[in-house]
């Protein structure tokens, strides 16, 4: 049974919480479904290339239908030619979209944070506030729990722990409302607020 470290003011563990064994039910399908509708969502979709119809000029035929020797050509926009329209190239007008159920985007986080869990790195505290607002605590904060990167998850957050947190390469400072397959996929170790936490066991 997966279980997530609390840890206390120091980043030393003092307890753990089991989570449900209804997690470990969960297809992992359903977090490839989200993850991948996730991504999608994020494709720029800005290549776009012009047919022969669409490149500007090529009306008039470049030379006579016989009697040159050449090959036969009714266009010089004709996708042979250097200044032709391309011939099968992306298009700006394709929808990405993919769509996925509610149920399958909240399995999706529920899943994601059991394999946190089994990994040892789900990460619960009271509290998670920096006072002085600088990025140095913030970063000394971040190296206490992993080595790697952290997604930290604060119920609200406040803007001094804000301003410390924004210029950090490594760690992703969100509130629940953000809070999703994807983003926990991403992260290394995660750590949430003790409130948070016991919100998503409870809806979950």
């Amino acid at each position: 049974m997966s279980s997530a470290v609390i840890l206390d003011d120091k980043f030393k563990k003092s307890a753990e919480i089991q989570l449900p064994e209804r997690f470990n039910e969960i297809s992992p399908h359903n977090s490839y479904l989200y993850i991948k509708s996730y991504q999608a969502a994020l494709r720029a979709n800005s290549a776009h290339t012009k047919t022969r119809s669409e490149v500007r000029g090529g009306g008039k035929k470049p030379y006579s239908q016989k009697g040159g020797g050449r090959s036969r050509a009714g266009s010089t926009r004709s996708p042979i030619r250097v200044g032709g329209g391309v011939a099968h190239g992306p298009k700006n007008n394709k929808n990405y979209f993919q769509k996925v159920n509610k149920k399958q985007k909240k399995l999706s986080l529920l899943f994601e944070l059991n394999e946190k869990a089994k990994q040892g790195k789900l990460f619960v505290m009271d509290s998670i506030v920096i006072d002085s607002g600088k990025t140095k605590d913030a970063f000394n904060f971040v190296q206490n729990i992993c080595s790697r990167d952290l997604l930290v998850v604060k119920e609200l957050i406040d803007e001094k722990t804000f301003y410390a947190f924004r210029n950090l390469k490594n760690s992703y400072l969100i509130e629940p409302n953000e809070l999703n397959g994807y983003t926990v996929a991403a992260f290394d170790s995660i750590v949430i607020e003790k409130s948070v936490f016991e919100t998503l066991i409870k809806e979950g």
